[in-house]
C-alpha cells in the first residue's frame, strides 16, 4: 500500500492535478502490480518560491519541479521500481510535464510500520 505525496506548484495542481494523480496511480499498477483499488495520495500545492531546487543539477533544465515521494513496504524488486519510474515518466510527459521537472523519491520500510486503523498491514 504505497502512500504518495506530491509537492508541486499550486498552478500546476489546479491545471493538471487529476491527470497527475491518474498518471501516478496507473504507473504503480503497471510497474509494481498494485491492486487498482490501492489509492492513497496526498497533494501539497505550494505557492511560487516555496519549492527550492537547483535548476541545473545533473545537467538538467528544471523549471517547475514536481516532487513525488512514494513511501512503501520494502518488497519490490529493482526491476519493478525501474519499470515504475519509466511508466511514471512516460505518463507525466504525455500530459505535458517536462521530463526535467520530475523528481521521484522512494522511501521503503517494513510492514510493521503500517497500520490501517488498529490493523497492521
Amino acid at each position: 500500500m504505497p502512500l504518495i505525496q506530491v509537492d508541486l506548484n499550486r498552478s500546476v495542481f489546479a491545471d493538471k492535478g487529476k491527470e497527475i494523480s491518474n498518471a501516478v496511480h496507473h504507473s504503480l499498477v503497471a510497474g509494481l502490480g498494485m491492486d487498482t483499488t490501492d489509492l492513497f495520495q496526498v497533494f501539497r500545492p505550494h505557492d511560487e518560491g516555496e519549492i527550492i531546487f537547483s535548476p541545473t543539477y545533473d545537467n538538467r533544465d528544471r523549471q517547475d519541479l514536481i516532487i513525488i515521494r512514494i513511501t512503501m513496504v520494502q518488497m519490490f524488486s529493482l526491476e519493478q521500481k525501474r519499470k515504475t519510474y519509466k511508466e511514471l515518466t512516460k505518463r507525466l510527459v504525455d500530459i505535458g510535464i517536462r521530463r526535467d521537472d520530475i523528481l521521484v523519491c522512494v522511501v521503503e520500510n517494513s510492514a510493521e510500520n503500517w497500520s490501517l486503523g488498529e490493523r497492521e498491514v
